[in-house]
């Protein structure tokens, strides 16, 4: 593809031309094959190119994002978004085994089992526009990271199957002690169930696939970037009550603003390496959260520890949203 940003903005979805099998996914597709194969499944979820990231609802496969079939749309995504999720082998890898398990969730219809639902909850549960996790709580496993099992009960079941399915993850010795340990035992004992058992459930559906689309780049970033400024506005707020409690939760319990303060210096120095921007900008961004914690009066939840991990988090993720970049003209 040797068009510019201008020229490939107009160019549209189904006139890409992509395929997974012709792309760098590939290897990647084939390699979470084997991770099924290893542990006995044979499920193959059937994976397609679309806008985003998902696995619909009664589909036993995975819609994986345009841009990451090819080096040159990954580096578009980049420079509009600033990141390009998935874009680097090792997060790539842990989505794929994410959504496998809610297309081997939807493929065996583990949701409906009674384990399932003692363990995780029920599935029908109103999935909710945003969720306050609880950063030191060990009822969950970490995975993709921003506490997403805590979202809802089907997320908490994928994360759980992904740390499950990783080679060499040794949950057992890396969960032992936490409560989170028998939602893996769970897992374990669910696929043991399907193990080389044929899925009730193997449509070849494609929901919304990149070949039958026919929007322009330019259309999908303008409804992206719009939908990002809308989420953005609330962001601080929301990523800080996921990390901290309103009101005093006990007497001993520390102010979130003053730990920021305390922490200020070395999580401005350690985000403004990581992401390659200027410490004044970093800081910047510390001083609104200290800010909207003192109005919010949010207390340290958990042990500073764990505050201090996601802080850092928190920090980079807003930093990297609030850092200006240069936009190529999206035309209409």
């Amino acid at each position: 593809m040797r068009l510019s940003d201008e020229e490939l903005l107009k160019v549209r979805f189904c006139d890409l031309k992509l395929s997974i099998e012709r792309s760098p996914l590939a290897r990647h597709v084939r390699r979470l094959y084997q991770d099924l194969e290893r542990r006995g499944l044979p499920v193959r979820p059937h994976v397609w190119l679309s806008e985003e990231w998902f696995s619909p609802d009664g589909v036993p496969g995975i819609a994986v994002p345009f841009y990451l079939a090819h080096p040159r749309l990954e580096q578009l995504e980049r420079r509009i978004m600033h990141e390009a999720e998935g874009g680097n082998t090792r997060l790539l890898r842990r989505i794929l085994r994410h959504e496998a398990g809610h297309a081997l969730d939807n493929a065996y219809r583990l949701r409906r089992r009674r384990r399932w639902r003692e363990v995780f909850g029920p599935a029908s549960l109103p999935y909710p526009a945003r969720y306050r996790a609880r950063a030191g709580s060990r009822r969950y496993v970490h995975h993709l990271g921003e506490w997403y099992a805590q979202a809802h009960p089907t997320e908490d079941f994928a994360e759980t199957f992904a740390v499950w399915l990783t080679p060499r993850s040794g949950w057992r010795k890396s969960y032992a002690g936490w409560p989170a340990l028998h939602k893996l035992q769970a897992v374990d004992e669910l696929m043991a169930s399907v193990r080389g058992r044929r899925a009730p459930v193997r449509n070849r559906t494609l929901i919304e696939p990149l070949h039958a689309n026919t929007r322009t780049l330019a259309q999908h970033y303008r409804s992206k970037l719009a939908r990002n400024r809308m989420i953005r506005r609330g962001l601080a707020d929301e990523l800080l009550q996921r990390a901290f409690a309103p009101g005093r939760p006990r007497r001993a319990a520390r102010r979130a603003a003053t730990l920021l303060r305390a922490e200020g210096r070395g999580l401005t120095a350690t985000v403004a390496r990581t992401l390659g921007v200027e410490r004044y900008s970093v800081a910047q961004i510390l001083q609104i959260l200290i800010e909207r914690c003192e109005h919010m009066r949010l207390y340290v939840r958990g042990n500073r520890r764990d505050a201090r991990r996601y802080s850092r988090w928190m920090l980079e993720r807003l930093t990297g949203l609030y850092s200006q970049g240069e936009t190529p003209h999206l035309p209409l």
